[in-house]
């Protein structure tokens, strides 16, 4: 699944690095939202995909019943958290491309600041795999949705070629 979304990310940070480089903001911030709306078609596609097949994916990877039941509960999370991703992964793409980083490392630690604490304490708490990753689609694809959206809205990072 990371591999779909991905490949959206990649063409998003080729296409962003285009336009802004030839200095047409207009463009940039048009093919910023169609590619959003892809990634949260992809995210909804894989997500329905992978808890459709949830519950006999856990056979491809061992005979164990006890783990694959398991693993259904966890999966059918994941899939909650494909079309959030989704939005994470092209905006990461969009922002790569416009040659954002130093701000997609400070909202990284922030959100890992925010995220690992918890994500710690749910699991010294006991609250098994499947509430180890509620806490990941909730505090981290989350946080970095919260952050990646709201840069994105904002005209920082819209840097053209000619202003470069």
């Amino acid at each position: 699944m990371a591999y779909v979304l991905d490949a959206i990310a990649i063409a998003a940070q080729a296409i962003t690095g285009r336009h802004l480089g030839a200095g047409d903001i207009a463009a940039t911030r048009a093919v910023t939202r169609r590619m959003v709306q892809w990634g949260v078609r992809s995210g909804i596609v894989t997500g329905v995909l992978l808890a459709a097949s949830s519950p006999w994916l856990g056979a491809l990877f061992t005979p164990d019943d006890a783990v694959r039941d398991a693993l259904v509960p966890v999966l059918l999370v994941a899939a909650a958290a494909q079309p959030a991703a989704g939005v994470v992964f092209v905006l990461d793409g969009v922002l790569i491309g416009a040659g954002d980083g130093r701000y997609l490392a400070r909202a990284g630690l922030v959100v890992l600041g925010g995220y690992a604490p918890v994500v710690l304490l749910t699991s010294a708490l006991g609250a098994g795999l499947a509430g180890v990753w509620v806490a990941f689609g909730a505090l981290f694809i989350g946080g970095r949705l919260v952050t990646l959206v709201r840069r994105a809205r904002s005209e920082a990072w819209l840097v053209t070629g000619a202003a470069a």
